[in-house]
């Protein structure tokens, strides 16, 4: 079976006549918008034609823009040094900062405009973009001047977006120097990284110490990424007048301050529960210290599940359509028609994404597949998102934009799925294993997210009084670890540079991008306790719960089935889960 994905579904290449005509199409469709902007928005006249003929000329060029953007950045995901990749991607950043004028233009002539709710009454199209056109208005609140858009767009282009991808470049392309069996090795970062889940205990350690050392290489190099990227954003929050990243990025999420306070006060009360599952882990490992970071993803027990790509497709498959048929047929399509890349390879990224592709109503998964029941979860997580997308693919360009936090409901929801089936057809040993491996992940969405999430708060304040050094960054992340951890963690073996080798740290559009999964995780195990009671009639509840995600803030999206985000008990609910899991863990 296939493991690399078909990208022709977008563009047969870059050579292609598709690929030519759009790509010259979507310059002179921001040139249409540019002109129409300034013929159109000096007098509220015809409002309504104009807001619907605004919305179509958006959601024609998102299409097209997303088309081609895509098909550039997928091709460099899995061949980093692909230079037309590159420069067909810097093309479109560079041009596309052009529609910050008239994007300006049209948030502040809606503004002015005073009756936007008279207005949407008489138009469907515009009642279908409530949100969106609501969402725009609110935007101008943190606006500034014409010129100052323009200007602030286009130095993002040669400002954080290059550091982002000179950062990626360096992860990417790193060699890391290992000695295997007393044979000297050059392998990548990803395949190096997937050895902490090896059985063999000593790979795992001189895994974890060549990964370290092949950091101070590329180190510095992150730093100034690092430093050159979130001065930019402290700059723009200022200037723009919010608080602070962090009020920039709840806005963005289409959160409230009152929602993470919540979430994170049952978390931080939740943390001796885990600490305790460490513990134990340390202990059967051997260590009396703690775990050592070297030993966090360890597998347990002594069944090695490991699975060929075929049996890793027929088991997801087979399972997502116990829960529904059409979460099954997906799965089956995205493996079918080659929508998966999980093959590992010099110049491919490590870790797993899924791009949802509106304009194909498709999904892109990458995804570094080695066989391990860890990878099957990955895969299945991948295709949440995917299923997303796809409950998505029959609302407008507009209304399938949806925030981080809910980015990663659907996803960790499949993730139950799989994992639960895994656990009803487990051998005691493997069901072991598989709860190990389960906690193991929680572990890593609560106690890991919360470490980075206090890096990266304590980053930004930093930031504010000038540039870290290496040195710095690393004793802060030290110290955010021993926080969120506790004794849970052996302190003499820490992960100092994993503000390297995270690349979240580095989109400059999205920052504090890990509260978000510790949203979903806890949003997800809600929500599927709701479905163990409800049954059936969950299904379509879900389906149409994802569908509202592009075109509603969380706490109403919630709200469709019953949660109150603002309530502490909620979190704490879905935390008793995890405890549960943990004292069943320790019992057995």
């Amino acid at each position: 079976m296939d493991m690399r994905w078909s990208l022709e579904e977008l563009y047969p290449s870059f050579d292609s006549e598709s690929f030519q005509k759009d790509f010259e199409e979507v310059f002179e469709k921001i040139e249409t918008i540019k002109e129409w902007s300034k013929n159109n928005l000096d007098s509220i006249e015809s409002s309504v034609s104009k807001i619907e003929n605004y919305l179509k000329m958006q959601i024609e060029f998102g299409n097209l823009y997303s088309r081609l953007y895509e098909y550039a950045s997928l091709t460099m995901s899995v061949d980093a040094k692909n230079e037309t990749a590159l420069q067909v991607i810097e093309k479109l950043e560079a041009k596309i900062t052009d529609l910050a004028e008239p994007l300006t233009k049209f948030k502040k002539w809606l503004n002015s405009l005073g009756n936007l709710d008279t207005l949407i009454c008489c138009s469907d199209l515009l009642k279908e973009h409530t949100f969106y056109l609501k969402e725009l208005i609110l935007e101008t609140n943190y606006l500034l001047s014409d010129e100052e858009e323009i200007l602030l767009a286009k130095m993002k282009n040669t400002g954080s977006k290059a550091w982002e991808k000179l950062q990626e470049l360096l992860s990417s392309t790193l060699l890391v120097d290992i000695t295997i069996n007393g044979e000297s090795k050059q392998l990548p970062l990803p395949i190096v990284r997937n050895m902490a889940y090896e059985k063999d205990a000593e790979l795992r350690k001189t895994a974890y110490e060549a990964e370290l050392k092949a950091y101070d290489k590329i180190a510095e190099a992150s730093a100034a990424s690092l430093n050159g990227i979130k001065g930019e954003v402290i700059t723009e929050s200022k200037m723009r007048g919010y608080h602070s990243p962090l009020e920039m990025t709840l806005i963005h999420s289409r959160m409230d301050q009152e929602t993470l306070d919540a979430m994170f006060s049952s978390i931080m009360e939740s943390l001796p529960s885990f600490r305790k599952y460490l513990k134990k882990k340390a202990e059967l490992l051997g260590h009396k210290n703690g775990i050592p970071f070297y030993d966090l993803f360890a597998p347990m027990g002594e069944v090695e599940m490991k699975f060929t790509y075929e049996e890793a497709k027929d088991f997801i498959v087979k399972n997502f359509s116990k829960f529904s048929p059409a979460l099954g047929n997906f799965a089956k399509n995205a493996f079918e028609k080659r929508w998966i890349d999980a093959e590992p390879r010099d110049g491919k990224r490590g870790g797993a994404f899924c791009s949802n592709i509106h304009a194909i109503k498709e999904s892109r998964i990458l995804s570094n597949f080695t066989g391990t029941f860890n990878d099957v979860v990955t895969l299945a997580h991948e295709l949440g998102h995917g299923y997303h997308g796809e409950c998505l693919k029959n609302e407008t360009y507009l209304n399938s934009d949806y925030p981080m936090p809910i980015a990663e409901t659907a996803s960790i929801f499949a993730e139950t799925i799989i994992i639960n089936a895994a656990l009803k057809e487990a051998s005691p040993e493997e069901a072991f294993a598989i709860l190990e491996s389960d906690l193991m992940s929680s572990t890593q969405v609560i106690v890991d997210i919360y470490s980075r999430f206090l890096f990266e708060d304590e980053l930004f304040k930093r930031r504010e009084h000038g540039s870290l050094s290496v040195n710095e960054l690393k004793k802060m992340m030290l110290e955010s670890q021993k926080e969120a951890y506790g004794e849970g963690l052996d302190e003499n073996y820490l992960h100092p540079y994993m503000w390297v080798c995270k690349p979240h740290y580095y989109y400059a559009d999205y920052n504090y991008y890990n509260f978000p999964y510790a949203f979903g995780l806890l949003f997800s195990k809600g929500l599927y306790a709701l479905y163990l009671e409800r049954g059936e009639t969950f299904v379509k509840e879900f389906d149409d719960l994802l569908a509202a995600t592009g075109k509603s803030n969380l706490v109403d999206v919630a709200k469709k089935m019953n949660i109150d985000l603002h309530s502490v008990e909620f979190w704490k609910n879905s935390l008793k889960l995890i405890e549960k899991d943990i004292d069943k863990f320790i019992h057995l």
